[in-house]
């Protein structure tokens, strides 16, 4: 898949290879030629990624080869152990979380997953959870407190549900019970948005200590199709809407709702996917130290102050 504005790059990665097939299918010696526009293709990459538009970010952080929750985790872990199931109605395959070894340290991890093709997309509702995924993720989130291990959360959803039977079984409910129970975790809890990050889908799973995004993810309220819609009754004007959201990891970090951006490789996560997961990693685990020293009691006084502060506007 090439979004739009990578079609130049792909282009000359093309003739590139091209190259390169003539070179060694007649034995001609190309190698100034091709050294030549290798570096033409570094440059035109690091022009284009490093002056994206919001919108173009959006964009990426859908591409369909980025990695997703259990990517990461089978990348990141040793011995991951799925556990399934709310307890009450089924088990939301949107939804996945379990208990992996991340280099000797037992976490819980939780997170939303898509699908790659058309079945896969269907079994886990493109990511979107129904209330018992919701409640699975709070189920996890207590065994994870009674057994005092740490909690990392990928968010990477268009939102929650919003189906008719999801709000027959109590979606808002099951949504604002998990962030509630959230602030009040004893143990130390770091959510990462590698994604898409909409809504209250998102936010579902997204209260902790430390909140981190991927440099190519997004985190709003709302689409910007979906703004776009509302406000302009089109998805016409999404990159108009997106501009006015201010959804990407800097504006983010700027206005002070996240706590770190996690750099991507060149080109968007899914150029790299070990390279990314060891940056991941390191960044968990680098955030798991620094959580370690504070008391349980602190960390939650802490988590409820950073939370309550954000879009108080002080005269």
């Amino acid at each position: 898949m090439v979004l739009e504005f990578e079609k130049p790059i792909a282009d000359l990665e093309q003739k590139l290879q091209e190259m390169k097939d003539l070179a060694n299918g007649r034995n001609i010696d190309l190698s100034s030629d091709i050294e030549s526009l290798e570096e033409k293709i570094l440059a035109l990459k690091k022009e284009t990624f490093e002056n994206l538009t919001r919108w173009q970010r959006v964009q990426l952080s859908r591409h369909a080869d980025r990695p997703y929750a259990l990517d990461y985790i089978y990348e990141m872990t040793n011995d991951f152990v799925e556990l399934h199931g709310d307890r009450n109605v089924s088990d939301d395959k949107a939804m996945i979380g379990g208990l992996g070894d991340l280099d000797g340290r037992t976490v819980m991890f939780i997170g939303q997953q898509k699908g790659r093709n058309t079945k896969q997309r269907q079994l886990r509702n493109f990511g979107m959870a129904n209330p018992e995924g919701y409640r699975k993720a709070l189920r996890l989130m207590k065994m994870a407190e009674k057994f005092g291990k740490p909690i990392v959360t990928l968010i990477d959803t268009p939102g929650a549900f919003p189906g008719l039977e999801a709000e027959e079984r109590g979606q808002g409910e099951a949504i604002a019970r998990n962030i509630k129970e959230m602030f009040m975790l004893k143990v130390p809890v770091i959510c990462v948005i590698i994604g898409e990050g909409a809504s209250g889908g998102a936010l579902g799973i997204a209260i902790g200590d430390k909140v981190m995004m991927l440099e190519n993810s997004w985190y709003s309220v709302i689409s910007p199709e979906n703004c776009s819609t509302i406000l302009w009754r089109s998805w016409d004007y999404k990159e108009q809407a997106a501009e006015a959201l201010k959804p990407t990891a800097t504006d983010m970090k700027g206005n002070g709702l996240v706590d770190d951006i996690i750099p991507e490789p060149l080109g968007g996560a899914h150029k790299d996917l070990k390279w990314m997961s060891n940056t991941l990693k390191g960044a968990i685990l680098e955030a798991l130290k620094e959580l370690d020293k504070i008391k349980p009691e602190k960390r939650i006084d802490q988590r409820i102050d950073k939370f309550c502060s954000m879009g108080v506007v002080v005269e």
